[in-house]
């Protein structure tokens, strides 16, 4: 493998995802050195938002999650997670 570039410094995370998204890792980074890696305490940034749904269709969908024995706001993101991944693909 030929040497491998410095990487640069970053002033701002946006700069450095800019540099990021117009250059090749591989002129920086030996991946065969590359060994997997696993955060099983991190938590994926959430952010709260307002939705409004017609009562008769959050009850349906509270009926649902109970018969799942899960709080419904989460039935509610894995559905529409399921239904952006299904999107995606199409």
């Amino acid at each position: 493998m030929s040497k491998l570039k410095k990487t640069p410094e970053f002033k701002t995370e946006a700069k450095e995802r800019e540099f990021w998204e117009t250059h090749d890792s591989s002129d920086y980074v030996d991946w065969s050195q590359a060994k997997p890696a696993s955060f099983p305490k991190l938590k994926l940034s959430t952010k709260t938002i307002s939705l409004r749904l017609p009562e008769t269709l959050l009850d349906r969908i509270k009926i649902e999650a109970n018969k799942r024995d899960m709080p419904y706001q989460s039935l509610i993101k894995a559905w529409l997670a399921d239904d952006v991944n299904d999107n995606r693909r199409a």
